[in-house]
């Protein structure tokens, strides 16, 4: 399947394209093609998994920003950091953060691969060894960068904290303490912008390719996840 083909498979599967005309519509197959092999901004590169709008509504770049999360059903307010990091030190700075969790965690992998419209399924795995669970991250290495229908997020029930790595592979921390994730990511070279866009916050488009739906279903089992939660 071709990259443009690999582009187009239920592409606009998130909703993000709405009323307002797409930048996409009307470009050639070669405009487009062009467009979707452009794999860095400025020094900040991608992964295969997701691209920014044609007209390049947010140019993708690295750095964090804290944000507020607000419960629509309780009102209740929890902190947030979002943070993008380039595709070639991502994974490490996705492990890194998971030191504040602590030993054990509980993992949810996210999925839209059998959806054809907004959402994902959510699995669910309770208890497994930190060091266990980073080292099955490096194994699947490739497809969690550059597989735009996988999201993986990571909790300690016992500590008030997640860490989401999600298919547009941005890095999103809740909880009511975030200083020491906040540490890790000075210490990968991250900096602090509050005026920072993410690609999620404009039009853009997600990628997946069929390996990717297989090598899913290996993680879960290597997961021990058998079950939609």
């Amino acid at each position: 399947m071709s990259f443009l083909k690999k582009f187009f498979t239920n592409v606009f599967h998130d909703g993000q394209i709405h009323e307002d005309q797409s930048s996409f519509e009307d470009l050639s197959e070669a405009q487009l093609d062009a467009h979707l092999r452009i794999a860095s901004y400025g020094g900040f590169s991608l992964t295969d998994a997701v691209r920014p709008s044609f007209d390049l509504q947010v140019v993708p770049s690295a750095g964090y920003r804290h944000d507020v999360y607000k419960d629509r059903a309780t009102g209740v307010e929890i902190p947030v950091i979002m943070a993008a990091a380039s595709s070639d030190t991502m994974m490490d700075v996705f492990v890194d953060l998971l030191e504040p969790l602590g030993d054990q965690v509980d993992v949810v992998l996210e999925t839209s691969h059998d959806r054809n419209s907004n959402g994902h399924d959510d699995l669910y795995r309770e208890h497994i060894d930190a060091p266990v669970f980073k080292s099955i991250l490096y194994d699947f290495e490739d497809m969690l960068l550059n597989d735009g229908c996988t999201g993986i997020a990571v909790l300690n029930p016992n500590i008030p904290l997640e860490l989401q790595f999600d298919e547009h592979k941005l890095l999103i921390m809740y909880g009511q303490e975030l200083g020491e994730f906040e540490e890790i990511l000075n210490s990968c070279g991250l900096r602090r912008d509050q005026d920072i866009k993410f690609i999620t916050e404009a039009e853009h488009v997600h990628s997946s390719r069929d390996e990717f739906h297989s090598m899913f279903d290996e993680l879960k089992y290597r997961l021990g996840i058998d079950e939609i939660y």
